[in-house]
């Protein structure tokens, strides 16, 4: 049976956990040629031993000229994953300017670095896919103690929308995805950072109409299918995968 992403060649940033590096081994088992990028090495290395057919780079996708040099050596990339983001928790009052700029910088900037490099190759090759992570704390819902987080990824459903429109005749798309709370090792340090980790516990699940939490490897099959040609005709969409969050 054909594997629903053979012979694609995909690059992944924040590869090396959570949404990131479910997303990378699923892509793999399709069978993709997967480029895994992510700051931090060790964890990437942890992915590569898992799986040593995934490539594997590490990358700070908010420094420019890093992000140009290795795109450079890339050639014929179908899907562009971006994955990268921060949590910022607090409200305005709670948010210094070098919060917002922090913000800003991982959530949205490193999407347009990353972005700007491999369209090129796109438009060259005439197909490709982008998938943007955002949240379902955007555009699409407040929540609290969410707002310059909120504000950033309602940033990428702009950047989305924006991107789908402009290159809509070069048969590139683009399309977001908006996660409610997942399961993931930075949700875990959020938890442990609180005050009362249990109760923090209890308040990310409560706050979920099913009653728990998402996975990471939930999201990644929507991201399978954003990426295979099943979504040919799909462009320019933010797909909730929320739990119920934004009925």
């Amino acid at each position: 049976m054909k594997k629903r992403l053979e012979k694609k060649k995909v690059l992944i940033t924040a590869a090396g956990q959570g949404i990131g590096k479910a997303t990378a081994i699923a892509f793999h088992n399709e069978g993709a040629t997967v480029y895994a990028t992510d700051i931090n090495e060790q964890t990437l290395k942890v992915l590569k031993k898992e799986y040593p057919e995934i490539n594997i780079q590490k990358l700070d996708s908010t420094k420019k000229a890093d992000v140009r040099k290795y795109c450079s050596q890339l050639n014929n990339i179908d899907v562009l994953f971006n994955a990268v983001g921060f949590v910022h928790h607090g409200t305005i009052l709670d948010c210094n300017e070098k919060d917002w700029d922090f913000s800003f910088d991982v959530n949205i900037k490193s999407m347009y670095f990353i972005t700007r490099e491999i369209l090129p190759k796109m438009i060259k090759q005439n197909k490709g896919s982008i998938i943007n992570v955002s949240s379902i704390a955007s555009s699409l819902k407040g929540l609290p103690n969410r707002f310059v987080y909120g504000t950033t990824k309602a940033a990428i459903i702009g950047f989305t929308k924006s991107i789908a429109s402009d290159y809509l005749k070069n048969n590139i798309r683009c399309n977001a995805i908006a996660p409610g709370t997942v399961h993931t090792p930075s949700w875990e340090e959020r938890v442990q950072a609180a005050a009362n980790p249990e109760q923090a516990k209890k308040d990310f699940i409560a706050r979920q109409p099913m009653g728990r939490l998402g996975t990471a490897e939930e999201i990644a099959t929507l991201a399978i299918y954003l990426a295979s040609d099943e979504s040919n005709f799909v462009t320019g969409i933010t797909h909730s995968i929320d739990g119920g969050m934004s009925i």
